[in-house]
């Protein structure tokens, strides 16, 4: 887990503690944490009490968005640390149109899997 900069902390529009995670998964937030650990959900600390939060957009419909495990995987083989993966996640891409992580919430995961691994290239 990661501390995270102002400039990636502004390009997440929204946050959810790893209770609310659990929550929204019907989960016990151990399960969360073991989720992070494992790399299925980027955890990073932020707030004035430095508490772990995930970012709400790679939940959905009670599940993990699908394509979201398999992107980090691909960022993180290419060399990527949390805080990279999120920058990437979150920035636009006029060609995509939108962000990557709106894409893969959107169903899009193919093609942004695809630009994943170019990134290794």
């Amino acid at each position: 887990m990661t501390e995270i900069d102002s400039k990636t902390d502004a390009l997440v529009p929204t946050w959810l503690t790893l209770p609310d995670i659990a929550e929204r998964l019907d989960v016990e937030v151990t399960r969360v944490r073991q989720m992070v650990k494992e790399g299925q959900l980027i955890a990073v600390r932020r707030g004035e009490n430095r508490a772990l939060h995930v970012p709400a957009d790679f939940i959905g419909d009670g599940r993990i968005v699908k394509g979201l495990v398999g992107t980090l995987t691909l960022l993180r083989d290419d060399g990527f640390t949390d805080e990279e993966m999120l920058e990437w996640l979150f920035t636009a891409d006029p060609t995509l149109p939108g962000t990557p992580a709106q894409a893969l919430r959107e169903n899009r995961g193919t093609e942004v899997k695809r630009r994943a691994q170019a990134l290794a290239v």
